[in-house]
């Protein structure tokens, strides 16, 4: 089919770098619908297509989600140019703050060459400002008296700051990467979305043995505990229940029954 006649939803999966599950759901939810079809049904999209779709594309990047995206799109009163603007906006603010993330890893970085201990500050540029340092006492009152609490207080104790460091990065990898499939639609019980509860289930092995049956246990209380809810929701709506419905699709597979699940 040539450039003219319109692409492909495989042509554009390809151009534009997304899946074509991605582009299904998005023509079925009608955020990037295809413009046209072939006689034999296939979506066609034409250029105005393909351009909406690279706005959709740079706007979730910023982490706008869907909903909004296509609030923006289908606005009758913004136009490309206001569009542009927009995103330009939200780009220089975007950039504006990883220089700000830079800065304070360069800082760290000085810390470990002198081998400074973390300063309450410093752990709030490597945890976020959202760090509470009552945390740490919380936790161990509820669960001080648990083994997994012993196992993690012996493998963190050896731990440097580099150590933590790569964890906090492991963590907002996967993070993100769930994020991603929340927003991509994914299927909480397919194979991708078992991929990234595994790798759940090893960041919680870092400080303590994890079985699926605690896993469950554990995404129900993020889903009940508002502290752990909205920090998953704020990087996609609906992405701790979502978590949670993939925890249990994997504990059913591996024949664990979410209602019957234990903490051990």
């Amino acid at each position: 089919m040539t450039r003219s006649e319109g692409l492909t939803v495989g042509a554009v999966a390809e151009l534009v770098g997304v899946s074509i599950r991605t582009l299904h759901h998005w023509d079925r939810i009608g955020l990037a619908p295809a413009s046209g079809r072939t006689w034999s049904d296939y979506r066609v999209y034409d250029d105005d297509d393909v351009a909406r779709i690279h706005r959709i594309l740079v706007y979730r990047e910023l982490g706008l989600p869907l909903a909004q995206i296509g609030v923006l799109l289908d606005d009758p009163d913004v136009d490309e140019a206001a569009h542009l603007s927009r995103q330009r906006e939200l780009l220089l603010e975007r950039i504006s703050h990883l220089q700000e993330m830079v800065s304070a890893v360069d800082r760290l970085k000085e810390a470990i060459a002198v081998n400074t201990p973390l300063t309450p500050s410093d752990r709030a540029e490597i945890f976020g400002t959202d760090w509470n340092e009552e945390w740490p006492d919380e936790a161990e009152r509820r669960w001080g008296d648990t083994p997994q609490w012993e196992q993690s207080q012996q493998r963190t104790k050896g731990m440097s700051k580099e150590d933590w460091r790569r964890v906090k990065a492991e963590t907002d990898a996967l993070n993100a990467d769930l994020a991603a499939a929340k927003r991509a639609g994914v299927d909480p019980a397919s194979p991708r979305a078992a991929g990234l509860v595994e790798r759940h289930r090893a960041s919680i092995a870092t400080f303590y043995d994890c079985s699926r049956s605690m896993q469950v246990l554990l995404a129900r209380m993020y889903r009940q505990d508002p502290r752990f809810s909205e920090t998953y929701d704020s990087l996609e709506p609906g992405l701790t229940e979502w978590l949670e419905a993939a925890v249990e699709a994997d504990a059913r597979a591996h024949g664990v029954d979410p209602d019957a699940a234990t903490w051990g």
